[in-house]
């Protein structure tokens, strides 16, 4: 299935300015555009995921569409919106709502009556210590301070990485991408979440790439730098 035409490559004052920038986008986008060690509807939705929170909505509906087109299913696109709202908040998980809406225009939000979750004593502290390896001070203050708050971050943490469509690996990965598009080191959290679910080093470099459309060549001079972090 032939990707939709990329607008960057179509403008012709690019293709006689900088002919060379256009060839080496190409090349990024090809990494993207095909299957790898990360199948390219997971990429697309990836660049979809970083387009939104950078707030560039004609670029993420292209590229969900596209996903869509290419076999991402409901409730992949779906487990975006969780993902998004744990690591950017209600404002980017609403706005991708809307996009996959649009995407996936024969999709319905299921009617579901709210649920409360126990978390049983030492449960937050034992998530975090198995995770991180050693108690994050940020972690270790809220617990300190507002313990609730540390159930709310573990359950929002846990219902993100382990509780949806895309399975542990690619909830990490679209996040390596998602940070390395805000050019944060903190990638490097997730692309450790990941390579302990499995992911290969070209894996991880794949989602890095997947942040190059939104956020340039710094997205993985910054993404590159975390992976030996």
């Amino acid at each position: 299935m032939p990707a939709p035409a990329n607008l960057l490559t179509d403008l012709g004052l690019l293709k006689r300015d900088a002919p060379k920038t256009v060839a080496g986008f190409q090349r990024f986008r090809s990494i993207i555009d095909s299957d790898g060690a990360i199948p390219m509807r997971i990429k697309r939705l990836f660049v979809a995921c970083a387009a939104t929170v950078k707030g560039y909505e004609e670029l993420a509906l292209r590229e969900l569409t596209a996903a869509h087109e290419a076999g991402l299913t409901q409730e992949e696109a779906g487990a975006a919106v969780a993902i998004l709202s744990s690591s950017r908040g209600e404002g980017a998980a609403l706005r991708f709502h809307g996009l996959y809406r649009t995407a996936y225009p024969e999709a319905t939000d299921p009617v579901v009556s709210g649920q409360d979750i126990t978390v049983e004593p030492g449960e937050v502290e034992a998530n975090f210590l198995q995770y991180f390896g050693t108690m994050p001070p940020s972690l270790a203050k809220l617990l300190e301070l507002k313990p609730v708050g540390a159930e709310a971050y573990y359950l929002m943490r846990e219902g993100t990485l382990s509780g949806t469509a895309l399975g542990p690996v690619h909830a990490e990965l679209l996040l390596v991408t998602v940070l390395a598009a805000d050019y944060s080191s903190w990638a490097s959290v997730h692309m450790n979440g990941a390579r302990k679910a499995g992911a290969s080093e070209e894996a991880v470099a794949e989602a890095v790439i997947c942040a190059v459309p939104t956020s340039g060549l710094s997205a993985w001079v910054i993404g590159a730098t975390s992976m030996d972090g």
